[in-house]
């Protein structure tokens, strides 16, 4: 039996009680357009949805799902340890950090070796402060940032302590860039990654990021959004029938 086999043989999930679902998701997705989709899966079943760790929606991968009484426990699964692969390009900049606003900055790398590129990860291992982006989903006075960044407001922005265990770079192939990290809750790829730039005198920005492990959960034990919605779909009739 193949992997793929394997993933589609669901156990029988107590959704009302509490589960935990991994889910992959998808590209351009928001973490809670998943939320949704799975919560409208459960109609007209009334039950609690929430995801445990936020996704940007041009990052892929690993989203923790709660339902049920076992959304308590969102905040103990949302503060464990995060692993992500990803892409950087060296020699330019997005305000946004990513690849959701067009460049706005290019520098030359003709200079800048693999030995530079290795040498520069060894300052972000650690505790170390990190802005957040202006294009992110961080409150300020009640508004989400990324919507005052859109209008083109200027907001002063405050440091958060996160923690870098583990930053590899994986592959080298400029201006392309593979990486590893694993970190603690909280922290912004993006702005390690534009911060990476900084370091080497230079710019960067991440072109793809994926999640690939939180705590002790993988990504390719993750169902599909909507492999997990057929199953759910399929399974309501005896939810419904449990609770009359």
């Amino acid at each position: 039996m193949d992997k793929e086999e394997i993933k589609r043989e669901f156990p029988e999930f107590n959704f009302a009680e509490g589960e935990l679902l991994l889910v992959n998701k998808p590209y351009r997705w928001t973490s809670f357009d998943v939320v949704s989709k799975i919560r409208n899966a459960f109609k007209p079943l009334k039950l609690k949805v929430g995801h445990a760790g936020t996704l940007d929606p041009l990052a892929t991968g690993l989203l923790i799902i709660c339902t049920g009484k076992l959304t308590k426990k969102i905040d103990e699964y949302q503060a464990q340890e995060k692993e992500y692969t990803g892409t950087m390009i060296l020699g330019a900049t997005t305000p946004s950090y990513d690849l959701e606003t067009e460049v706005d900055a290019k520098f030359d790398i003709s200079g800048i070796t693999g030995e530079d590129i290795h040498a520069a990860c060894a300052n972000f291992l650690g505790a170390i402060e990190q802005f957040p982006p202006a294009h992110s989903a961080v409150k300020i006075e009640g508004e989400r940032l990324y919507h005052k960044a859109r209008r083109g407001e200027t907001v002063e922005l405050r440091t958060r302590s996160i923690t870098i265990d583990t930053f590899e770079i994986t592959r080298i192939a400029l201006p392309e860039i593979d990486f590893r990290v694993v970190c603690s809750k909280g922290t912004y790829i993006r702005s390690l990654i534009h911060d990476f730039g900084k370091a080497l005198n230079n710019g960067a920005y991440l072109s793809r990021l994926r999640r690939t492990r939180s705590g002790d959960f993988k990504s390719e034990d993750a169902y599909e959004v909507m492999e997990l919605v057929g199953h759910i779909r399929s399974k309501k009739e005896k939810e419904l029938s449990t609770q009359l």
